[in-house]
């Protein structure tokens, strides 16, 4: 064992030279993190990449924790060494812009299989009377889609998703997690009851609404700045058996948006007398109509613009997409009420088309498309993604300067999101910012860089279109806000938080006063100190 120790010691103390870290390495051996601690090759490029594609950043090493106890050891050697190092956690690696990188520092794989097979905290169900308690405790690196496995196997699920569940539950509370259901439910941030956190002094604590709570609400939507999430209890709701998954389409924009409103106001009725999810996506190009989002319309039966009226609205089509969830003590009436919703809106007649799935099928509905792309090669390529909140007064002006204007009918490679929440359905007090209005609108262009041959794929003419929209904002007064936000300044996160900035920096202060978490984000720049916060 001596000579293990020495020979690692060895090996970092010569990494460490290379890169210019001054951490003392037989304080990282001190930990008993040997065997944790990794420097392969493999583990470096893949902790250096993400789902974006468009950065790589190397860090030093990549520790594969077994419990939170290894974390809080790693941090607190971060922040009692003179120089220190920075520390990411990394989930499922599907940041877009570097954020869970860490130049030079060491990133925590809070989903690795290693980290699975060895944690101590395992999903742990604890049921309610009547199950209107419920809920379960997870792991912050394990993903959405394990949790939802193994809670269906007591009947019960979460409230609130993402459209993707192969995501880890420590990544989305960090940023917000939203989907179709976050106008009745909230975003996942708004289903949590309780936290493990370490925080950038290395401390472990559980916080919620009642016990330090300045934590709790700072680490949910935090961006990983306040602290890393180890332990988290999730809400839980009785599992619905199957779906009733409808699409409509709508060539008025207007009407498009009234009936997204309308719907979403029906938040807080009965369940028969509402959706359960409501989304929407625009369709700006004839082939994006059929494209891996849209796979739900039959090949056999293809959808064409042309044939539905968009032509004299410039070529583009709105795409309702709603769902009403079911079991069979409801399946006698459930296509009652469907119809009885869709009776008061406005789409275009001819454009109905209707499927009935499980449950689980629809939530791992992107999985699917996942693997047909990797498939073909195109799931591991750049994704220039641009996520906005748009405030509800302006989305129409939204609409014809980007989706009508900017984008057009240009070919493009992925799909566009639009979708309304309720802002009375997010905590004022979690890190997130949202638009000052009572309703606001996702709009995601989820597009992919493609090498296939056009200029409207590629990565640089996205990246121009990403910037071009953000301009048209910027220059007709539409106060949007970054969802994911990818930011390069701090007087463009300044202006991001808003109001909410010197409570972002007081809080960083508080828990990580020494920079040491979630560099990747590049929020705050070195020596930044509370008096300079403010200016």
């Amino acid at each position: 064992m001596a000579t293990k120790l020495l020979l690692l010691s060895f090996v970092i103390c010569r990494l460490i030279s290379t890169v210019g870290l001054t951490v003392d390495p037989n304080g990282l051996l001190r930990l008993g993190l040997y065997r944790q601690l990794s420097f392969d090759y493999a583990d470096v490029e893949t902790a250096s990449l993400d789902f974006g594609r468009m950065t790589q950043v190397k860090p030093l090493a990549v520790l594969h924790p077994s419990s939170a106890d290894d974390i809080a050891g790693l941090i607190r050697t971060a922040y009692e060494s003179p120089e220190g190092f920075t520390v990411s956690a990394r989930g499922h690696g599907h940041s877009i812009s570097g954020q869970a990188q860490a130049a030079n520092g060491v990133v925590i794989a809070m989903s690795s299989s290693i980290s699975k097979r060895n944690r101590l905290t395992r999903p742990s169900l604890s049921l309610g009377l009547g199950h209107k308690s419920s809920y379960v405790d997870v792991w912050g690196g394990e993903l959405w889609i394990d949790v939802l496995n193994s809670t269906l196997e007591h009947g019960l699920a979460p409230r609130s998703w993402t459209d993707y569940l192969y995501l880890s539950v420590g990544g989305t509370l960090s940023n917000a997690g939203i989907s179709g259901q976050a106008f009745h439910h909230g975003p996942q941030i708004s289903n949590v009851y309780e936290l493990d956190v370490v925080t950038g002094k290395g401390e472990i604590l559980t916080c919620s609404n009642e016990q330090n709570s300045q934590l709790f609400h700072a680490v949910l939507g935090g961006l990983g700045q306040f602290g890393i999430i180890t332990r988290a209890r999730i809400a839980l709701e009785p599992a619905p058996q199957r779906v009733k998954w409808i699409r409509v389409l709508y060539s008025k924009f207007s009407a498009f948006t009234k009936d997204q409103e309308y719907l979403i106001s029906l938040n807080g009725h009965p369940a028969s007398e509402r959706f359960d999810y409501v989304e929407g996506f625009v369709i700006v190009d004839e082939g994006l109509i059929n494209n891996w989002r849209s796979s739900f319309f039959s090949p056999r039966n293809p959808v064409k613009i042309s044939s539905l009226g968009a032509a004299a609205n410039g070529g583009v089509l709105y795409c309702l997409e709603i769902t009403k969830n079911y079991d069979e003590s409801s399946s006698d009436t459930v296509d009652q009420e469907v119809e009885a919703l869709l009776k008061k809106l406005d789409f275009i007649p001819t454009s109905v088309f209707t499927t009935d799935i499980p449950y689980v099928d629809f939530l791992d509905r992107v999985h699917k498309a996942e693997l047909k792309l990797r498939a073909k090669g195109l799931w591991d390529v750049p994704h220039p993604w641009l996520n906005l909140f748009v405030p509800k007064s302006r989305i129409a002006d939204f609409d014809q300067g980007v989706f009508k204007g900017i984008l057009g009918n240009k070919k493009t490679s992925g799909p566009i999101l639009i979708y309304p929440m309720n802002r009375n359905k997010w905590n004022q007090r979690s890190s997130v910012v949202t638009p000052d209005e009572d309703t606001f609108y996702l709009v995601a262009l989820l597009r992919s860089a493609l090498d296939s041959g056009e200029e409207t794929q590629t990565l640089d003419y996205l990246s121009n279109q990403n910037r071009q929209i953000l301009r048209f904002c910027k220059e007709t007064g539409i106060k949007v806000k970054q969802y994911l936000p990818n930011l390069s300044t701090q007087e463009e996160w300044k202006d991001h938080f808003g109001d909410k900035w010197d409570l972002i920096v007081k809080r960083k202060m508080e828990f990580d006063p020494k920079h040491i978490l979630a560099t990747g984000q590049r929020i705050f720049q070195p020596g930044l100190t509370s008096s300079t916060s403010s200016s």
